[in-house]
């Protein structure tokens, strides 16, 4: 289903978009470059947002591995030891 809407834009616009939409396609084009700008703008959000959490959290992750090394250290070595006997 498809919805008409009233779009302004500036001349200089309309003038590229007529050098690249084929004759009666400007909504296609129009919709595609929507879509992509919707698109890339979300991953670069989410990225952006995902990085800032992970800085914010740096601290607590690093506490974090700091308490369950020697327990991981010593599950290593007992697979290890596991691995040898075999």
């Amino acid at each position: 289903m498809n919805k008409r809407i009233n779009v302004i834009l500036p001349t200089s616009t309309v003038a590229v978009l007529d050098k690249v939409a084929a004759k009666g396609n400007r909504s296609a084009l129009i919709d595609r470059a929507i879509r992509h700008y919707v698109e890339t703008q979300g991953r670069a959000s989410l990225r952006e947002r995902l990085k800032e959490e992970a800085l914010a959290n740096t601290g607590r992750d690093l506490e974090m591995a700091a308490e369950w090394f020697p327990l991981e250290e010593e599950a290593w070595q007992v697979a290890q030891g596991r691995k040898r006997k075999k």
